[in-house]
């Protein structure tokens, strides 16, 4: 197996982006060859053995940049190990119990079933009313969604560290 990894991710103030690195570097410390990239800029899968895909999540679903590149990896995606995340919910306690069960876009499910992840991982996210928009802000207000950084560093870090794990055992 390639033991080369892409962790890409689509995010839109950057949060994302900073859990994909956090990501990225817990794997090189684990040994692994390792690319951290935007969605846009993660166009032949071909050299990685390992996908590490998380988006950012507005209103039940994920960044189009990262569904688009989901739907069309879909098969390569099916042929590799593939980890899944999704950073969102603001707030303290469990992320899943903030969003009432939800783990993954319902809209596409049916290709993370084909894909077959190891694993889907919901985490918290951060929200800053000073990088929002009138109507970002505007909506952050009806949600009553908290502002602020709830990114759980150490569950990420966990998280990151299984993949690792699990990949130098496949090697």
């Amino acid at each position: 197996m390639n033991s080369k990894v892409l962790v890409a991710y689509a995010s839109k103030y950057g949060a994302t982006k900073e859990i994909a690195e956090k990501i990225g570097q817990v794997l090189k410390e684990a040994g692994h060859s390792v690319d951290v990239l935007p969605v846009d800029k993660a166009a032949n899968l071909e050299p990685y053995g390992a996908v590490v895909l998380g988006s950012a999540v507005y209103i039940g679903g994920w960044r189009k940049g990262a569904a688009r590149f989901l739907r069309a990896n879909e098969k390569a995606l099916a042929e590799k190990k593939v980890w899944l995340f999704s950073s969102g919910p603001t707030g303290r306690g469990d992320p899943i119990e903030l969003v009432k069960g939800w783990r993954f876009p319902k809209a596409l499910q049916h290709i993370a079933d084909r894909v077959q992840p190891v694993d889907i991982a919901l985490f918290q996210g951060a929200v800053f009313a000073e990088k929002l928009s009138a109507i970002g802000r505007w909506m952050i207000k009806n949600v009553k969604a908290p502002l602020g950084d709830f990114r759980d560093w150490d569950a990420i870090t966990v998280w990151a560290g299984t993949i690792a794990a699990k990949l130098k055992n496949q090697v």
